[in-house]
């Protein structure tokens, strides 16, 4: 029996989840190299929740590599899979997604029921469907710095590699059928745990007829198939496949996989843990006669409150958030613990940032921390940056947001040393990374049109001219903005301010975002402009050039 997936990855007295897992890894004294798994059927576009498994799997192979293991991190393409739908968006190599009206949908339709991999790839540019969104998985791993070893289950089945745990499963078909028979209702006296693959249509179907095994080969029936809310017609051939011609039903594939890479670590989201998990290790132990690996449950993400799907089309790609994010903030996301669902927000990416700045600063010991805090930074932080060096410098996301409503690249540098956001003594290298942060900013500001979508008049006061009352109040904002006040107080005072000077309160916010933005309207006034650097509000209420 295996460990409880729900508890591997808890206490053991480590800070950092991926050092509980580790431990429990060793507790086995596994064979080297250790063998770390994740998987995904590349069925559509991949987003941040399969790239979730990744990630699980890196931090834990660099625990261990941190002790001197020699690991292999694995990460099966299941593209022997049947094609069960026809998905709603689908991406070029480039991360361009689009809807289906841009490819050839009706090929797509036709193909229902085929492996990723007999499937042509709708742009044309790799050699199947299941070939190209494999590649864009592994693409999302190399574009965050992860090297993760990709595998093919159709080039394992061509192979022969699948061969001898196929064939051992038919031999005990009895055991099989009485193990899936407590899992899934609809296994009877005649099911048979393989899938041949149809030498007329191309189909996976389930219609086995014989098993011969002496000849390596099943008789089967092209029959239809139910998959989800529609059925796959099959086209009624009758033919003969071998082992290799075909696959393994999913719940026997798992932990075949695990036999024939030999895995000692695999995390899953908790829709295996209900249900494939513990068949899968029924199966192992009862069929295969094999350990489980060490398994671990891991949470799904949202994307702003609302489940990530790509059959809703509700994604987000590791190469979009790359667009608004460090690939080191990006990885910190992952140091969380597996087991609380996260929403990641485009929103409010913002507080991310600010929390990684805080993890990064903890490492460096400039910022206090509690002792779990403090060891989770020592232990995770190297895994998640390159390399760590106290020199690094980074803008607070917001002013790098303020900073990019400019596109003049010296003025934003200017900004930033009056400010203190870059020391003197800075190293060009920190600067340069310092400075590459406001152009994920600007397109974070772009992406969500919040309250930095503007573009800030910074090089000269707009033309334009106020009344005397006006003006007079626009020099008292000004001396108050002067005193150090933060946004609450400042968005409060703007309202004093016009009734103090008998001024309507909708033309005095007009007249402040006319000196800012050249225009009549913007974002609430008070809160932003406590986000900008202090003597520019200033001089600019005042009118100074």
């Amino acid at each position: 029996m295996a460990e409880d997936p729900y508890e591997v990855g808890r206490g053991g007295g480590r800070a950092f989840w991926a050092d509980s897992v580790a431990d429990a890894i060793e507790a086995r004294d596994p064979d080297e190299p250790i063998v770390i798994k994740g998987g995904v059927s590349p069925s559509g576009v991949p987003h941040i929740g399969h790239f979730n498994e990744i990630m699980r799997g890196y931090y834990v192979a660099e625990a261990l590599r941190d002790r001197g293991r020699e690991v292999r991190q694995v990460f099966t393409a299941d593209d022997k899979d049947r094609l069960r739908a026809v998905p709603r968006q689908l991406a070029d190599l480039d991360w361009n997604v689009v809807g289906l009206g841009e490819v050839d949908a009706g090929a797509l339709g036709r193909n229902l029921g085929k492996p990723y991999t007999d499937i042509p790839d709708p742009f044309g540019c790799c050699d199947s469907y299941g070939a190209h969104f494999t590649t864009l998985l592994r693409k999302s791993a190399e574009l965050v710095g992860v090297n993760v070893e990709f595998v093919s289950n159709t080039e394992l089945y061509a192979d022969g590699e699948f061969e001898p745990v196929t064939r051992r499963v038919l031999e005990r078909a009895d055991r099989a059928r009485d193990v899936l028979a407590e899992y899934q209702n609809k296994v009877d006296d005649d099911y048979v745990p393989f899938l041949p693959q149809c030498a007329d249509c191309g189909k996976i179907t389930e219609g086995v007829t014989a098993v011969d095994l002496d000849a390596g080969e099943v008789e089967y029936v092209c029959e239809d198939v139910e998959a989800g809310y529609q059925t796959i017609e099959g086209c009624g051939h009758e033919g003969t496949a071998t082992l290799r011609d075909g696959k393994l039903p999913w719940r026997f594939e798992w932990p075949a996989q695990w036999e024939i890479l030999g895995v000692d670590f695999e995390p899953f989201g908790k829709d295996h843990a209900e249900g494939s998990w513990p068949s899968g290790e029924d199966v192992a132990e009862n069929v295969l006669d094999i350990q489980p690996p060490v398994p671990m449950v891991y949470e799904w993400f949202t994307l702003d409150g609302e489940p990530l799907s790509s059959s809703s089309g509700n994604i987000i790609t590791v190469d979009e958030v790359l667009d608004i994010l460090e690939p080191e903030v990006f990885k910190y996301f992952f140091v969380k613990d597996p087991r609380k669902q996260r929403d990641f927000s485009v929103e409010n990416v913002d507080q991310l940032v600010d929390e990684f700045d805080r993890f990064e600063r903890r490492y460096f010991g400039e910022a206090e921390a509690s002792e779990d805090d403090a060891e989770l930074a020592e232990r995770a932080y190297p895994m998640v940056v390159d390399e760590p060096r106290e020199q690094r410098v980074r803008i607070p996301y917001t002013f790098a947001a303020v900073l990019g409503m400019t596109d003049d690249p010296a003025l934003r540098e200017q900004i930033a040393r009056k400010e203190g956001h870059i020391p003197d003594d800075a190293p060009e290298w920190a600067v340069e990374q310092a400075l590459a942060r406001v152009e994920r900013a600007q397109e974070w500001a772009s992406r969500t049109d919040n309250e930095f979508n503007y573009e800030l008049k910074r090089t000269e006061i707009p033309d334009v001219s106020f009344d005397d009352e006006t003006a007079a109040a626009l020099d008292e904002l000004a001396d108050f903005i002067a005193e150090g006040h933060d946004g609450e107080a400042i968005q409060s005072e703007i309202y004093e301010t016009a009734k103090r000077n008998d001024i309507d309160i909708g033309e005095f916010f007009s007249a402040g975002y006319q000196l800012l933005f050249d225009d009549t309207e913007g974002p609430q006034l008070g809160t932003f402009i406590a986000k900008l650097d202090q003597e520019f509000v200033v001089e600019r209420l005042r009118r100074n050039e």
